[in-house]
């Protein structure tokens, strides 16, 4: 398994938005859009979880359901959404309702401080809505540092040239998947 799967990849808005789909998964990409999940990659390495930081140029707000937004990083805007409707989703009924209040709040707390104009880094999962690639919010950090947007390009480009855009070599691993 390559480790980039269940890492948030750091990701410029370019990068974010040229992730392809590869062609074994788009078999079963009429299954895996109907749930929102999507087999993503970048330069044939798994993408499953981002991280992007940039400045919200658009908001969408619909209370108790969802907060749509835009993070604008100089190269590109990705789509938002962080979900609201924990208390009153099906999918969050089955489980321990005090997680589900700390859930709630979380994302209640988050919504509030996506605003227009500050700067703020995103964590998600990639999924796809009606064929749009967006980031489903799990964290919102708010950025103080006007610098912090010059950091994470550097770091983005680091990040590309020395680990995602390179081939992962795991012998072991490869010998280990032909046994079963």
């Amino acid at each position: 398994m390559d480790p980039m799967k269940g890492s948030h990849v750091k990701l410029l808005a370019f990068d974010f938005l040229s992730l392809t789909q590869n062609a074994s998964s788009s078999s079963s990409s009429s299954s895996s859009s109907a749930s929102g999940a999507v087999f993503l990659y970048k330069k044939c390495r798994p993408v499953s979880r981002a991280e992007t930081l940039g400045v919200v140029v658009s908001r969408e707000f619909k209370a108790n359901k969802f907060l749509k937004f835009l993070i604008d990083d100089g190269t590109g805007c990705v789509p938002c959404i962080l979900w609201l409707n924990h208390l009153n989703s099906p999918y969050f009924s089955r489980r321990n309702p005090f997680n589900v209040r700390v859930l709630a709040e979380k994302a209640n707390d988050h919504a509030s401080q996506i605003q227009i104009g500050v700067l703020a880094r995103i964590r998600g999962r990639v999924t796809a809505y009606r064929g749009t690639l967006q980031i489903t919010v799990t964290d919102v950090l708010l950025e103080r540092d006007p610098n912090a947007e010059i950091l994470h390009w550097l770091d983005c480009i680091r990040l590309a040239r020395n680990c995602y855009d390179r081939s992962i070599n795991l012998p072991n691993l490869q010998k280990q998947q032909r046994r079963f």
